[in-house]
């Protein structure tokens, strides 16, 4: 709750400002940065709400920010994420697009359109944002663009990129729970069934509640690899857990 109570308190403070001190009108430039400062701070705090999925009250902080200076380009970032979430298309890549236009380096905003094309089905017009995510030496989360990368060329069928770009990520954040559960999928796809029991290992120990579905693919790591114990064992918690799911079906139907 810290964030919110001191983005309050500076835009409170921001409001006591609106001049200096004895009558005098501020300079243009003075105005600008005040401006600039408003949009940043409401930007803030539409991303703590954002991150609570209070998503109208997010709307409606953007909305301040943009009156306040309409060529703030993480507003519209910030609103293209929010309009995804609503599920709201055609204003997502409209909002996304324009923050480019008004800063065509932001890797936040090219990481999160690559990711937002990804999901429309259009994973290869995505990795090009990614890749110009990663061109900005000062981008602080790399690992996240190298991730999308990844999973957006194993969704497009191309294994060999997406292996590659899941490994950089692993190099960048080796505890990376996502590129292991996908390099686990891709060793397994490739025959690799030790790299596959390795990287799911990991990942399973980062994650407190497997799904069906990976729990199915360590049955099916284990059954490959010949260790009939961690196959039982893992077949035993996909039944007690998931007794009706499609996994539990195939696993009592032998296949």
């Amino acid at each position: 709750m810290s964030r919110p109570i001191i983005v309050t308190f500076f835009l409170i403070a921001l409001a006591g400002c609106g001049a200096p001190s004895g009558g005098q009108q501020a300079a243009p430039d003075q105005l600008n940065s005040r401006a600039r400062t408003s949009a940043k701070l409401h930007t803030e705090l539409a991303g703590s709400y954002y991150g609570r999925m209070q998503l109208g009250v997010a709307l409606g902080e953007i909305d301040k920010a943009l009156q306040a200076d309409q060529n703030y380009a993480p507003a519209y970032n910030m609103r293209g994420l929010i309009h995804m979430d609503l599920r709201e298309y055609k204003g997502a890549e409209e909002d996304f697009q324009q923050s480019l236009r008004l800063d065509k380096s932001d890797s936040e905003t090219h990481n999160n359109y690559g990711w937002f094309l990804c999901q429309q089905g259009r994973e290869v017009e995505s990795i090009s944002h990614f890749m110009a995510a990663l061109k900005n030496p000062l981008y602080r989360t790399p690992e996240r663009a190298y991730l999308n990368a990844g999973l957006c060329s194993k969704k497009a069928g191309n294994n060999k990129d997406a292996e590659e770009f899941l490994r950089r990520a692993l190099l960048l954040q080796p505890g990376l729970s996502q590129a292991l559960l996908a390099m686990a999928e891709l060793s397994f796809a490739n025959g690799d069934y030790t790299a596959a029991k390795k990287h799911f290992a990991i990942f399973s120990e980062k994650s407190d509640n497997l799904t069906a579905e990976q729990l199915w693919l360590a049955v099916r790591i284990e059954r490959k690899i010949g260790d009939r114990n961690s196959e039982a064992s893992y077949g035993m918690r996909l039944r007690k857990n998931f007794p009706d799911s499609r996994e539990t079906k195939l696993l009592t139907h032998g296949e």
